[in-house]
């Protein structure tokens, strides 16, 4: 069972920066597709990015492109999101994925992950303006 325990959110300003952390086993963040997704109040859950680390690829929502990045932190223990230059709509729960089959993998990878193998809980993320 893949245990993903996301931390880091809060409440911060226009502008500002929040890092996010995901943490999983290190098998996990080695070889199966990681991915961030958001769900505002009122809307859809959505895909913000994802990577998978042994082919060194990452997929970027176009609405965060340029102010948030994924990766995996230093000992390899954490999934991160940094993300700045946040905007009033980045407000939204935000949910640490995994992709294990091939298939779902490589649907979160292209942007349309919706189908992954394991969530955790989420952490809240608000920015004021």
């Amino acid at each position: 069972e893949v245990e993903l325990v996301e931390s880091g959110g809060g409440s911060v300003q226009a502008g500002g920066s929040l890092r996010l952390s995901c943490a999983a086993e290190a098998f996990t963040l080695r070889n199966y597709c990681m991915g961030w997704f958001r769900q505002a109040v009122g809307k859809e859950r959505e895909e913000v990015a994802a990577l998978y680390s042994r082919q060194g690829r990452t997929y970027y929502a176009d609405s965060v492109k340029g102010r948030f990045t994924i990766s995996l932190d230093n000992p390899k223990t954490a999934l991160t999101l940094q993300m700045n230059s946040l905007k009033t709509e980045d407000t939204a729960m935000y949910y640490c994925a995994a992709a294990i089959l091939a298939r779902q993998c490589d649907a979160l990878m292209m942007g349309a992950g919706a189908s992954v193998d394991a969530w955790g809980q989420g952490t809240l993320v608000n920015v004021s303006s």
